[in-house]
């Protein structure tokens, strides 16, 4: 949420939203806003309606569904935006459940996709529509959330921070999938982040965070990439909590390097050039 920095006008997705942290967070971040730049009643409705308005959510999961539903009443409400539907069906079936749920319609998606499972053409019939799903007899949802992501936000403007195993980024057999990356998307950042990142919540699959911007169609230029390597995240492998984060440095780093302006590169934060990354991995 820092790192894209959401503002007031953006309209925020989360199509795979739990029970609403991104969500939540990014509501925090208006309110403190509104908080310290308006008086008591402006600042309600400043950050009230950014809630009503400009929150979307979709989880495949109906219970987990109405808990980020109630989560979003007890923070004042955004409830409304929240829908359970399974996120890579058909865009059109998406919108006939909210009008609201359209290609090119985000500025912001934040989200945190399920790793692992399997889309099988047998039992979905959306395969096919998907890219990255043609031809296949199943895939993973990690990718075609990535396909998907990329569809929700408007063309040219809208970013993506999405979570995604290191799979996507090193294995050889998915170079198909960094190349549509490379090809729809301008990427602003990568950040690797430590094995234990998800351990004290039972998942052990190492993984990193991308932060991606949606290309124009005619759009092909060459460009620099900010590669960091998050050694330590703030907690310990059992959830403990830790008083070192390279989480600061990163994004600090990150805001410098979006405005152009040049940073102290170290092992651990750096840039790359577009050019350097085609046809390879594209892990720190």
């Amino acid at each position: 949420v820092e790192m894209l920095d959401p503002q007031h006008g953006d309209v925020v997705l989360d199509p795979a939203c739990g029970s609403g942290g991104f969500l939540l967070n990014t509501l925090d971040k208006i309110r403190e806003y509104a908080e310290e730049n308006y008086d008591d009643s402006e600042a309600w409705e400043y950050w009230h309606n950014f809630a009503m308005n400009n929150l979307y959510g979709i989880e495949i999961n109906d219970q987990i569904a109405r808990v980020c539903k109630m989560n979003m009443i007890i923070h004042d409400d955004g409830h409304t935006n929240i829908i359970s539907t399974d996120a890579l069906r058909d865009f059109d079936e998406i919108t006939n459940i909210h009008r609201n749920f359209k290609k090119n319609q985000f500025d912001i998606i934040l989200t945190n996709p399920p790793f692992g499972a399997s889309v099988k053409s047998t039992e979905k019939n959306y395969l096919e529509h998907y890219e990255l799903g043609k031809s296949k007899k199943n895939q993973q949802t990690e990718i075609l959330f990535i396909e998907r992501c990329i569809g929700f936000l408007k063309e040219g403007t809208g970013r993506l921070g999405i979570v995604l195993p290191d799979s996507v980024a090193i294995n050889t057999s998915l170079q198909y999938v960094r190349d549509y990356i490379l090809k729809h998307t301008q990427i602003l950042a990568i950040v690797s982040l430590p094995d234990y990142a998800f351990a004290h919540f039972g998942a052990t699959v190492k993984s990193s965070l991308y932060f991606l911007k949606r290309k124009i169609k005619t759009e092909d230029f060459n460009y620099r990439i900010l590669f960091a390597q998050a050694n330590s995240i703030g907690y310990t492998a059992s959830g403990k909590l830790d008083k070192n984060s390279d989480f600061s440095d990163i994004r600090n780093s990150f805001k410098l390097f979006e405005k152009g302006k040049s940073i102290s590169e170290t092992d651990n934060i750096f840039t790359v050039s577009f050019q350097e990354l085609i046809d390879k991995r594209i892990d720190p």
